[in-house]
């Protein structure tokens, strides 16, 4: 009988459909997906392009682990979740069962920004408060964000009071929001994976932001980890990082790495797939295997390649037209893969984050000239058009 593998997921993404799930099969794991979206996952996996399905789609109120715990009728191998939202209900629930998994309290504090700076208060100072009480020398210009949230959404350079009160009121959200000091510097991520005895880390990638205030990613880029990475891991540690995928976001000015964010899961918004292309290694069986108890495997070794991760966005608000398909290409020694994110005919709302999103450019080659000029071509030989 095959292990049985419970994925705890909210909405419907490419990481699991298209990445967790066909490593699951793999794996030869058998699967079921509990999620309070049922009817939006089936759908997804009736497509005839998704790869693999799970043998169960099981509804869940998947925000409570007592209620991930009473759906989980079978002996399970694994609990496991790639979602943001869910890294704490699932680490209680695998914690009940006894089996390999996150500590609650670091998937907890890492995912509330509030508690992360507390927790880092002695060895990462940054300023925050809540956005509803901030005191008058607070140091300007400051950035608000959902306490809890995610994907630059509702995340705003704020340069002083009024500003910040003006753009409270636009913010329609019931979930609690801070502030934050400004961190200055250039912008970075950290990709690493841990079994609860070893961390290693897979690589980095350079971010590049929008024109403030907003900070929707537009392209990320791979790039040696730079100097201050050892710090980053350090604080990571401090917070009780140290199991399964994790994606840290950090700005690095005058030689020191200051945290923006936790994301206590793989990296998304298909740079996890990117990441595995560049390593050469199946890296979402691998986040898997860490979860069914298995020592670290060989991460595999970037080659000196160059790669990168190029986002259309929408520049306003419309209705999509004619927009190009899925692509898989290669030329000059550049293997580049399309994939689109909206449909023709779909409403687009501009919100300045990562929902703007309209499909995704991902491209390896053997250097950065090659690369980009691979991506220039492609763009310029399509169109995203919208109207209205």
């Amino acid at each position: 009988m095959a292990d049985r593998l419970y994925l705890v997921a909210g909405k419907v993404t490419d990481s699991v459909t298209h990445g967790f799930l066909p490593a699951a099969a793999r794996l030869g794991l058998d699967v079921t997906v509990l999620t309070d979206r049922p009817a939006d996952h089936l759908r997804a996996y009736a497509a005839t392009e998704v790869p693999a399905t799970p043998h169960h789609v099981v509804g869940c109120e998947v925000t409570d682990f007592r209620a991930i715990i009473d759906r989980i009728r079978r002996a399970p191998a694994a609990v496991f979740s790639n979602s943001d939202h869910l890294q704490a209900p699932t680490a209680l629930a695998a914690a009940y069962f006894g089996l390999p998994g996150k500590d609650w309290r670091a998937a907890t504090r890492t995912k509330n920004k509030a508690l992360m700076r507390d927790h880092l208060a002695e060895f990462d100072p940054v300023f925050t408060a809540p956005a509803d009480d901030v005191p008058d020398d607070a140091p300007y210009p400051l950035v608000l964000k959902p306490r809890e949230g995610v994907a630059s959404e509702d995340v705003v350079l704020v340069a002083d009071r009024d500003d910040l009160a003006a753009r409270r009121r636009e913010i329609t959200r019931p979930e609690p929001l801070i502030v934050e000091e400004y961190l200055p510097g250039d912008l970075h991520t950290l990709e690493t994976l841990g079994d609860g005895h070893t961390t290693r880390v897979l690589g980095s990638f350079r971010t590049t932001l929008s024109p403030p205030p907003y900070f929707a990613e537009q392209r990320l880029e791979w790039a040696p980890p730079p100097d201050g990475t050892d710090r980053v891991l350090a604080l990571l540690a401090e917070l009780g990082v140290g199991f399964g995928a994790c994606h840290t976001e950090f700005v690095v000015s005058a030689g020191r790495a200051r945290l923006i964010e936790v994301n206590y899961r793989i990296i998304g918004d298909h740079c996890d797939f990117l990441l595995a292309d560049l390593l050469g290694v199946p890296v979402f069986e691998h986040v898997l295997r860490v979860h069914l108890g298995e020592q670290l495997h060989d991460h595999g070794r970037e080659t000196g390649r160059h790669a990168l991760v190029d986002y259309v966005l929408a520049d306003r608000s419309g209705t999509l037209g004619a927009v190009p398909g899925a692509v898989e290409h290669a030329e000059d020694g550049v293997r580049l893969s399309y994939r689109p994110l909206r449909r023709p005919g779909e409403v687009v709302t501009l919100t300045h984050t990562n929902r703007d999103y309209l499909g995704t450019i991902r491209a390896i080659g053997p250097d950065r000239e090659r690369v980009e000029a691979c991506v220039a071509r492609f763009r310029s030989a399509h169109a995203w058009e919208l109207h209205g």
